[in-house]
């Protein structure tokens, strides 16, 4: 199989690559995540993947030409609920909030991916949908004081207790919801050929 390259620090997106048994090493970029405020919601996360892939490739080929080759995997989550997205809460205040948003309603969690190869590029996303029970404020507030979900789209995590307790249901890939919808990624590496 091909070798890979993942362009997320994110350790929920690493053990889904390491679960799927997809070899891979970890080279990450800072870029733009910023978007065109006409873009339509649901082509952000590939909006700001395929940026994520195309600064990583640059940097691989300024830093490390060997790797040139690899095949770079970028990936963005976002949280949509009422037609808004609801980034990463700032502190605590904006992630009491967004919890308190979330509950007992419906929203649609979105993960874009752009598989980057020899200047080929193929961006997918993935939506589920996630009900929440209606939380108490305590709930919310242990939550967020216990897990301190700071770097987590939407104020949660789905594997954390917040998703064991609070979920009421979910349609679509569970693991969309951690951050890659993983099963889909697998399917696209093949008809790629890249293995």
């Amino acid at each position: 199989m091909a070798s890979f390259i993942l362009a997320s620090q994110s350790p929920r997106r690493k053990s889904l690559l390491e679960w799927a048994e997809i070899p891979f090493e970890i080279i990450i970029s800072d870029s733009d995540e910023s978007y065109p405020a006409s873009m339509h919601i649901a082509e952000v996360p590939e909006f700001i993947a395929m940026h994520k892939a195309i600064a990583v490739e640059a940097k691989i080929k300024t830093e490390q030409p060997a790797l040139i080759n690899h095949c770079i995997i970028a990936a963005d989550t976002v949280v949509v609920l009422d037609n808004t997205i609801m980034g990463k809460p700032v502190d605590r205040a904006d992630a009491i909030a967004s919890l308190t948003k979330l509950a007992g309603k419906t929203h649609e969690v979105i993960t874009g991916v752009c598989l980057l190869h020899h200047g080929r590029m193929d961006c997918f996303s993935e939506t589920t949908l996630v009900s929440f029970h209606e939380l108490s404020l305590d709930q919310i507030e242990y939550y967020v004081d216990n897990y301190k979900p700071y770097d987590k789209a939407g104020g949660y995590a789905i594997q954390e207790w917040i998703g064991v307790v609070g979920i009421k249901s979910i349609q679509g890939d569970f693991y969309n919801v951690m951050g890659l919808p993983v099963s889909k990624l697998v399917q696209k590496i093949k008809q790629l050929k890249l293995n």
